[in-house]
């Protein structure tokens, strides 16, 4: 079986690394006001992967954190995933050209899933899609919007398209430490064959403890923030209990 993945969560906003409550950019904490120093502490600690958001680029439709992105991507030298804002193939191959090692297709997902696709079938392994639900709706536009699809019916529509990963994330969860949303996130990895990644409101290491369970053994990992930044969870206990287990 394949390792559980932690990624540490940069979420960037006017160019500082910060984490939301709910998807509310006017609930913004500032954590960090150099992203690329608190990437270059995450690869320090021993993460393997970066899980980086260009939270006015969601907003925007378009990226706008570029020169912090860019930065991270100068400082560290593991893998870094990267969403918000990305709606084209201009923008994808710009990206994956930089360095980023995959970008996340949320918004897009339900827009324009034939671009997904495309995305996905051009850059094998490289395209993530990103499902944000709110009471198990989709939410879209950095959340400002929630359209009428469950997460399961739009996931589906990416099996056999190449897609590396869906992040799934619950905005009830995120940012608030309320734990993960373990039962809609094994339910969705269930129903499809691509690997699903559990996000928001990971809150301790008992949320990591049941990401090592038999029943979520089809889950490629989770994504860390708000309890990393506010001491809530030990990385190094957190990265020792994956390490080798399942």
């Amino acid at each position: 079986m394949a390792p559980v993945i932690l990624f540490p969560a940069i979420d960037l906003k006017d160019g500082l690394a910060v984490r939301l409550e709910q998807g509310d950019m006017a609930r913004a904490t500032v954590f960090n006001r150099d992203p690329a120093a608190q990437a270059g502490e995450f690869e320090a600690i021993g993460f393997r992967y970066l899980h980086l958001v260009d939270l006015d680029g969601a907003f925007a439709g378009r990226p706008v954190n570029g020169a912090a992105v860019d930065r991270i991507l100068e400082t560290v030298s593991i893998p870094v995933q990267l969403g918000g804002g990305i709606r084209d193939m201009k923008t994808v191959e710009g990206w994956l050209g930089k360095g980023v090692n995959r970008v996340i297709l949320g918004t897009a997902a339900v827009r324009d899933p034939d671009f997904v696709k495309e995305a996905a079938r051009t850059h094998p392994g490289r395209v993530a899609v990103g499902l944000d639900a709110r009471d198990g709706r989709v939410a879209v536009e950095g959340w400002a919007e929630t359209s009428d699809l469950p997460a399961e019916d739009i996931a589906r529509r990416f099996e056999d398209a190449g897609v590396a990963a869906i992040i799934y994330t619950d905005i009830a969860r995120d940012g608030l430490l309320k734990g993960l949303n373990m039962d809609a996130t094994i339910a969705l990895a269930d129903a499809v064959s691509i690997p699903v990644i559990a996000s928001g409101g990971l809150a301790s290491l008992a949320d990591v403890e049941a990401l090592i369970e038999p029943r979520a053994a089809k889950l490629a990992g989770a994504i860390t923030g708000r309890a990393l930044y506010d001491g809530r969870l030990d990385p190094g206990a957190a990265l020792a209990l994956v390490a080798g287990r399942r």
